[in-house]
């Protein structure tokens, strides 16, 4: 795998809040919710309602977002492609981690199932 080290700084130093906005209108242009996007959020980091407003609003960086995260067990069994990238190949954890959350996001505005997009086996 070719090195993305400058690609997995800026990964890390970008604001969840600087994207969420993004994930938002990406889900309901396509006929989701906002509470199903928090679903999926909190399903891959364990953040509830409160604390996901709370990072929002402090515009903590997603190296700060995931190292205070609790991800969910079944998170590896998230594959597939995004953004050119297979995510289980991904090898820099924060990396894999902003790319799971960006795959589950997809598959939640592509009209996936939630159960299947959250991994319930």
């Amino acid at each position: 795998m070719k090195d993305t080290s400058k690609h997995d700084e800026r990964i890390a130093k970008m604001t969840f809040a600087s994207v969420y906005p993004h994930y938002i209108t990406k889900v309901e242009n396509k006929g989701r919710t906002k509470a199903e996007l928090h679903q999926v959020i909190e399903w891959l980091t364990g953040y509830g309602e409160e604390k996901l407003q709370a990072l929002i609003t402090e515009k903590v960086t997603f190296e700060k977002f995931f190292e205070d995260a609790t991800l969910h067990p079944n998170a590896h069994l998230i594959k597939g492609v995004i953004c050119g990238y297979r995510v289980e190949e991904i090898e820099t954890p924060l990396t894999q981690q902003v790319r799971y959350l960006d795959k589950l996001v997809d598959e939640l505005a592509k009209g996936r199932k939630m159960d299947k997009i959250l991994r319930n086996e």
